[in-house]
């Protein structure tokens, strides 16, 4: 009895190494690629923001869906992102001003600050979106985020694609999506915000 329970053991680890393996190739292949297409808007996921500065990250999406909207990828630019306690301003106001001085008219930029994750982010603005009756959009983020940005905006039922501000991530990056990526595909990206801490 105590050998099968051993054996059932090893089985299941030796799947959850696998599985987790398979995922992790997954994400870094989802990390290299750009899947930019025509579409209805370009949403810009948050990152840091000091005092309505963009961060480098943060700058980095901006400026890459700067060019996207540049090259006529798509004619409007969403910008996604709350605040931290204490700040005085969001991450998606931080975008909006710095695209603004870049010189998009603020006809092509909105706003969508409410949420804390990811997941609530992209839901907050497929809400937005679905309500001006905009289809296809495409996702900036870093690459290291693509498989993920993938999964909940399937989840969510968008019609999305990804393009990244920057390819693949660092070990640390990678390692921390892939099991992020693992989990949501097991148990659903939005159930998993039941378990943020």
């Amino acid at each position: 009895m105590i050998r099968w329970g051993l054996r059932l053991a090893v089985a299941a680890l030796v799947v959850l190494v696998g599985y987790l393996a398979v995922t992790f190739v997954l994400a870094e292949v989802a990390s290299q690629r750009d899947d930019r297409r025509p579409a209805d808007a370009i949403v810009v996921l948050g990152a840091a923001q000091y005092d309505g500065r963009p961060s480098p990250v943060l700058r980095g999406r901006l400026d890459h869906a700067y060019d996207l909207w540049s090259q006529g990828v798509a004619p409007r630019i969403v910008l996604t992102g709350s605040k931290q306690p204490g700040d005085r301003f969001t991450e998606a106001y931080a975008g909006f001003t710095h695209l603004r001085e870049r010189g998009v008219p603020e006809s092509a930029l909105t706003i969508v600050d409410d949420g804390d994750s990811t997941w609530e982010s992209l839901a907050a603005a497929d809400r937005i979106l679905q309500a001006q009756g905009v289809g296809p959009i495409t996702l900036v983020s870093d690459g290291y985020h693509n498989a993920r940005l993938e999964g909940i905006a399937a989840e969510l039922g968008m019609d999305a694609v990804t393009s990244p501000s920057t390819t693949g991530g660092s070990i640390q990056e990678m390692a921390r999506e892939t099991g992020l990526v693992a989990l949501g595909r097991v148990i659903g990206y939005g159930r998993m915000l039941r378990y943020r801490p």
